[in-house]
């Protein structure tokens, strides 16, 4: 299983929560120390964890083809990914944003995400049962006024979802979005004033539902949007 964000908010608790469930673990970050930290925790649980730091702003499509070869040369397939990192400088008028920050978001949130993701298909078809999950920013709220980027990003993103799995069809490949609840973490604290946050969760209530989707049950979301928090739990 490939964690993407392994050592963010929800990544490291979505990390903890997989190696939990019996999963082997592939877990990139683009900091070392913090990967390295996660791993120790992990390894005193008794996993054994595969690192791989890799910076997605900075990576290119053949980076991402050597993720995928690396992962083929230790493994032979590839059963999953979670689509955790994500990028977001805080709220900003369109017209005031610095472009290369705008360029950044789109990047890291969304075409990074399908570089790694497309690199990874031939992995994927080798499972019996893949999945490949998008932890998404619901877009009824990221699509109004000041989220730039990173909010058009989570639209992309909320689209392609569909797409793909309409793309993939049979295959044995499943491809959902899970949207979570707001959460305590760096990224939703550059938006909100934590002290006056009470509605944020612990991402750790939230890894749960990432283990969901990626286990043989998440075929129940195949081609949808998940917000199990929600008050309608909608898909």
């Amino acid at each position: 299983m490939l964690v993407v964000g392994a050592h963010g908010g929800l990544g490291e608790a979505t990390s903890l929560a997989c190696a939990q469930a019996g999963a082997s673990l592939v877990l990139l970050g683009r900091r070392v120390p913090r990967l390295s930290r996660l791993h120790d925790r992990l390894q005193a649980l008794g996993a054994a964890p595969a690192l791989y730091p890799m910076d997605l702003e900075g990576a290119s499509p053949d980076d991402h083809a050597d993720l995928a070869a690396r992962i083929e040369a230790a493994y032979g397939r590839l059963d999953g990914i979670v689509h955790l990192a994500a990028a977001f400088d805080g709220l900003t008028p369109l017209e005031l944003t610095d472009p290369a920050a705008f360029a950044r978001a789109l990047h890291v949130n969304l075409t990074a995400r399908w570089w790694l993701t497309q690199a990874c298909l031939p992995l994927l078809r080798r499972s019996g049962d893949a999945a490949v999950v998008f932890a998404i920013d619901d877009p009824a709220r990221t699509g109004g006024a000041y989220w730039g980027g990173y909010g058009l990003a989570q639209a992309g993103l909320s689209a392609m979802v569909g797409m793909l799995q309409a793309e993939l069809g049979d295959a044995p490949i499943r491809v959902s979005g899970l949207l979570p609840p707001p959460m305590r973490t760096p990224l939703r604290a550059r938006a909100h004033v934590e002290a006056e946050d009470r509605i944020a969760r612990a991402p750790a209530d939230v890894a749960a539902h990432c283990v969901a989707l990626l286990a043989p049950g998440g075929d129940a979301h195949r081609g949808a949007l998940w917000a199990p928090f929600a008050p309608e739990g909608r898909a």
